[in-house]
């Protein structure tokens, strides 16, 4: 009997997917909900960041509202329905194109092609349930990077592509800005200039919708309401960035900030050594920017668990790898990743999950995966 074709396992996966919609994610994607009505707030040229709305306040730039501006036209459910197939699919091809840049074996067995979507699948599907962005922008960074590994001399085009696309994702969410330093390291001139203006761009758009004084003003707003919602959510529950991760072990938000400054220092430090030992590698760029996707959750304040999505590349990396690293630091590795895979509420039950989240293992568990990246780099793998 021949294997299903890639077609059916398509056709079956999303009628799965669509059964999941129709019987859960519609009841919920509540930060979709936000986003849904800072966009009809944006159209009526209102207010976006407003403390009466507590803990579902819109974070993002005002830029971001306008890209929800026209699903905001939309009746609520249908809107859901859209954006659930477009981080669905984002989701999908993230996995796709991140086998594609690695260049995965042919000759593998299938728990190891699966490995890397069975370890990061509870972010992906919590990122369905919450209806949020982030597998959006990991998959423009993905595209990103492959035009960044294409020969630059030959592609000068690619190179101002990737940087309207990195420029288009930093506009989005502030994260993606961790690339600014490495394309200041790879010379990367057109990448930046392309991406910065489109941040200017960004940053001018709202006045469409409120004029010039009142671009100034939203940005204000925007720029006070994260000064002010910001520190009390560094040391909750499901913050897996440095700052939480200090936050929660000393219970002091002004030694958590200044702990983890420190530890980005050292993780600066680290990526530049990476990139110095990456000279005359084949594809160094796959090894860095997919760290750099890894970071984004730990450097940013606000790094909650299902960011750590972008994560999925590292992860097939690694796996790449896989007989390339020593036995008894395979069988580490092994455990490290179950314990990504498999420490989710519903198997653990509310205690231990608690108790697993208040100690912010999550990020020593992704911590643990930036060592054995900076591993495969330093002898010569990737």
């Amino acid at each position: 009997m021949r294997p299903p074709s890639r077609y059916l396992i398509v056709t079956a996966v999303l009628i799965l997917f669509l059964g999941l919609f129709l019987g859960r994610s519609q009841k919920k994607m509540r930060d979709f909900e936000v986003n849904y009505l800072t966009g009809e707030r944006i159209v009526r040229g209102e207010t976006l960041y407003r403390t009466e709305d507590g803990h579902y306040q819109f974070k993002y730039s005002p830029f971001s509202a306008i890209l929800y501006a026209p699903l905001a036209n939309l009746p609520l459910p249908l809107a859901k329905g859209i954006w659930f197939f477009i981080v669905l699919i984002s989701s999908g091809l993230i996995f796709v194109l991140s086998e594609r840049l690695v260049g995965m074996p042919a000759k593998r067995t299938w728990f190891m092609a699966a490995l890397p979507a069975l370890v990061t699948a509870k972010y992906f599907l919590r990122e369905l349930d919450l209806g949020q962005i982030n597998a959006v922008i990991t998959l423009i960074l993905l595209i990103m990077i492959s035009l960044l590994s294409a020969r630059e001399n030959l592609c000068p085009k690619a190179q101002s592509g990737a940087g309207l696309l990195w420029g288009l994702a930093a506009a989005l969410k502030p994260y993606a800005l961790i690339f600014v330093p490495y394309l200041l390291i790879k010379k990367k001139w057109r990448a930046l200039a392309a991406g910065s203006a489109v941040l200017v761009l960004a940053f001018f758009s709202p006045i469409l919708f409120y004029g010039w004084n009142g671009n100034i003003q939203v940005h204000q707003e925007w720029r006070s309401s994260l000064s002010v919602s910001s520190p009390p959510l560094f040391g909750v529950q499901d913050n897996v960035s440095l700052v939480g991760f200090f936050a929660k072990w000393t219970g002091r938000r002004d030694l958590a900030s200044g702990l983890a400054m420190a530890a980005v220092l050292m993780l600066a430090f680290l990526v530049l050594l990476l990139i110095r030992k990456g000279k005359g590698l084949a594809k160094p760029e796959l090894l860095e920017t997919f760290l750099l996707l890894m970071l984004m959750p730990l450097v940013s304040p606000l790094g909650w668990d299902y960011t750590f999505l972008a994560g999925m590349p590292a992860v097939i990396l690694i796996v790449r790898y896989w007989t390339d690293i020593p036995k008894p630091w395979r069988f580490g590795l092994a455990i490290n990743l179950a314990v990504i895979a498999l420490s989710f509420f519903d198997l653990m039950g509310r205690q231990a999950y608690e108790t697993f989240m208040a100690l912010s293992l999550p990020t020593a568990n992704f911590l643990i995966l930036v060592g054995y990246l900076a591993a495969l780099r330093m002898k010569g793998k990737a």
